[in-house]
């Protein structure tokens, strides 16, 4: 049974325009309008396209190395790039799926406009995943709330619980039977067969659509013994006034701006900076949402802007003691806590 969750209206920050062109007039509506216990993978069947896979199999999947991590007294974050928007994170033993792509090609079932693949992880299946207790759902639309990849999820585990935005209700809905939707400044808890818990508070992410439409979602991800704190947001847009109030040890954050003519789709840059600023990161990790094989019209009009050296120049400006972490398709990066 779904559950959702309602709150308070609260002032929220519409996606930026350079101009007052609406993404809508760049974009056919059809962009707009997509938009048991937990199920046992096979995790000695990590197929990746690289040879790294003796690395990710002891880190990543060992079920027992993170037991041992939440046992200690010590949190620690597995962050695993899976391109995209797609990552897998290990939480001291909380496994969560994030927005995955990992059957098919991206295209929003216009392939003619856009349809892109990943360049690195080309092998990577859904049954190549360990054990996964939770899927988090940023966004509605297919780069986040990927049909192609969400219909034979469901079928493997339809009990699989699931923390999304609300405006991916009608999408998710017929596919899973344990779904909780998140207003930004809800909560839920997620727990793992090991006993860990992690809490996670959705966040305003971008308004896809009129600026009177609910905006999607970030999250912050707080750890089992609450010694770290992550957020996730996966186009760089946020609330500043939402965020003022909380904290964040490590953001993940797109650092290189996606723009299409007279629109920003992705921001980056200055704006990653003062996220970073805002939340007093220690650790920033850029992703590169944009870094994918694409065809068709629109890949051939979106443009990139800075890089992730110009991000860091900016950043030692302006909080000189984070550290900006890279990641590695296929490989966990290991953040434990002070």
């Amino acid at each position: 049974m779904a559950v959702y969750c309602n709150s308070a209206p609260f002032s929220c920050k519409a996606w930026r325009n350079r101009d007052p062109t609406p993404l809508s007039a760049l974009l056919p509506t059809r962009l707009f309008s997509l938009l048991q216990p937990p199920f046992s993978f096979h995790p000695d069947r990590l197929k990746l396209s690289t040879c790294r896979w003796d690395k990710v199999a002891s880190a990543v999947v060992s079920e027992e190395s993170a037991v041992g991590s939440s046992s200690s007294g010590t949190d620690v974050f597995n962050l695993t790039y899976l391109e995209g928007n797609s990552w897998l994170w290990d939480i001291s033993g909380v496994r969560v799926l994030v927005d995955p792509i990992l059957v098919g090609n991206l295209d929003f079932g216009i392939p003619w406009l856009y349809d892109a693949a990943k360049k690195f992880l080309k092998n990577f299946e859904l049954t190549d995943l360990p054990q996964v207790d939770c899927l988090l759902i940023t966004q509605s639309l297919d780069d986040h709330c990927h049909l192609k990849t969400l219909k034979p999820l469901s079928e493997m585990s339809p009990n699989l619980r699931v923390i999304a935005t609300p405006n991916a209700k009608p999408l998710l809905d017929p596919l899973f039977r344990n779904v909780t939707y998140l207003e930004p400044g809800q909560e839920s808890e997620v727990e793992a067969a090991n006993g860990s818990k992690v809490r996670i508070q959705a966040t305003a992410g971008p308004v896809l659509g009129p600026p009177w439409q609910r905006p999607e979602n970030g999250y912050l991800v707080i750890s089992p013994q609450g010694q770290l704190t992550l957020y996730y947001e996966p186009h760089c847009v946020y609330n500043k006034d939402f965020l003022e109030k909380e904290h964040a040890d490590i953001v993940i954050t797109p650092v290189i701006k996606q723009l299409l003519p007279n629109f920003t789709l992705v921001s980056g840059q200055e704006d990653a900076v003062q996220l970073a600023k805002l939340l007093h990161a220690k650790f920033i990790v850029p992703m590169k949402n944009g870094d994918l094989d694409s065809k068709g019209f629109l890949a051939s009009i979106v443009q990139g802007e800075g890089t992730i050296e110009s991000f860091k120049e900016l950043l030692s400006k302006e909080l000189p003691d984070a550290k900006t972490l890279e990641p590695t398709p296929g490989e966990p990066l290991q953040i434990p806590s002070p």
